[in-house]
């Protein structure tokens, strides 16, 4: 899920240019850098340190946030955060603009490469989900386990939500708190498109009615990777390997449903199925100018932003297929050399808190949907989240499909740009 800044190299950072007082930061580590030699004060030693403890080690601290850049909503919403937890907490938050997760990964994985023990990195958190989550899990790049520690993860839905306890079926054993939920969705203006398909066979039906209407991003873009891997659900006769790592015995058969699903649609597409388009924001705009029919998008509420906004109409809405949509959570995850692990999970915590995720839900700043369970909050804060219904916005909210395995989605990027590219 782009306008962004470059990324630092490797080895540098924004926590270089406080080297001077990094020696400070590194006693405030908490627990999770023993396993990597780090030398701790005797409270981070211990099986849990108290949240008090945690709060205190992280007054007067910087964290680091590597975030995607590329909305000014969300980078607004990001600078609200970092006011209110100066204010409450003495914590201040740089928001490090990135425009690849994965590209900060590589950076932490070289910096392990060259020796950087715990409390010598640069990266403090990190906005991330998927194959990046899994791909740092696997490769020992996060810290102890720190999700379930936080104060306000009681407050998560992890019944109703199940994706916020696992990240592209990789369970996330508390290494990443959940942040905000997500789930493919689709918006036509209903002046071109009255009946909206409520499957992907449907579409592939609207798709021969309406030839050259109809398109998504090529992968490996976020958006397009996202519908093959709905179109795969949907036709595949095995959806429960697709939980398991990935298997090339098992891809053949597997997939073979979904090549001959594309197979079929794509003469029908926008230039035939022979270029696509490079992402969801160049769809928006194909929508926009009447050039395509539908958009796709993995903001539920990404139309009636863009309505509340003025660059959409009124008459445009959003749907989700009726039998369910690939859906997932994104998170925000601490390194396993950050400097400010206290202040990173401080910023965690204040990301779950009612406060915080409300006005993340509210359009008027992201639209971004919840993570918590609204049941579980006390009544005062019940009503920040019970909003009325905008145009725009999905009116019936389908089943969230779970997604693929993470190991999934390069050999799938693969196997389709051999096949159509």
């Amino acid at each position: 899920m782009k306008s962004t800044t470059s990324l630092l190299d490797p080895l540098s950072a924004p926590a270089a240019a406080n080297a001077a007082v990094m020696g400070r930061r590194q006693i405030l580590l908490i627990a999770g850098a023993a396993s990597a030699g780090a030398l701790q004060p005797a409270w981070a030693q211990s099986p849990a340190a108290s949240w008090p403890e945690i709060e205190r080690a992280a007054r007067g601290q910087t964290v680091y946030f590597n975030a995607w850049a590329g909305s000014e909503q969300i980078n607004a919403y990001i600078q609200w955060v970092a006011r209110e937890l100066l204010a409450a907490h003495g914590v201040k938050l740089e928001h490090v603009k990135v425009s690849d997760a994965a590209d900060v990964v590589k950076r932490v994985r070289a910096e392990k490469a060259a020796g950087r023990k715990p409390g010598d990195g640069t990266v403090d958190l990190i906005w991330i989900n998927g194959e990046n989550f899994a791909a740092m899990k696997r490769d020992g790049l996060l810290g102890a386990p720190f999700a379930q520690a936080l104060p306000n993860f009681v407050y998560v839905d992890t019944v109703g939500k199940p994706t916020t306890l696992s990240d592209f079926s990789v369970s996330t054993d508390g290494l990443e708190s959940p942040w905000g939920m997500a789930q493919l969705t689709f918006f036509a203006d209903s002046k071109r498109l009255p009946t909206p398909p409520q499957s992907t066979a449907d579409l592939l039906a609207l798709a021969r009615q309406q030839p050259g209407r109809i398109s998504y991003p090529r992968p490996p873009d976020f958006h397009g990777t996202t519908f093959i891997k709905q179109a795969l659900l949907e036709h595949t006769r095995d959806a429960a390997a697709l939980a398991r790592p990935f298997s090339s015995d098992a891809f053949a058969i597997v997939t073979a449903p979904l090549w001959t699903y594309l197979d079929a649609l794509h003469p029908h597409l926008w230039r035939g199925g022979k270029q696509f388009p490079a992402n969801a924001g160049a769809i928006r705009q194909m929508v926009s100018d009447g050039e395509l029919l539908l958009a796709i998008t993995f903001n539920p509420n990404d139309a009636a932003n863009e309505i509340a906004a003025k660059r959409l109409p009124a008459s445009v809405y959003s749907w989700q297929f009726a039998k369910g949509t690939v859906g997932n959570t994104h998170f925000v995850a601490i390194p396993y050399n950050a400097p400010a692990r206290a202040g990173a999970m401080v910023v965690a915590n204040f990301l779950l808190s009612p406060q915080a995720q409300a006005r993340k839900a509210d359009i008027a700043h992201w639209g971004d949907p919840t993570v918590l369970d609204i049941s579980k909050l006390p009544t005062s804060a019940r009503t920040a989240f019970a909003t009325a219904p905008l145009p725009g916005q999905v009116k019936q909210t389908a089943p969230a499909l779970p997604e693929p395995h993470a190991s999934w989605v390069e050999p799938l990027e693969k196997e389709w740009t051999r096949r159509y590219i």
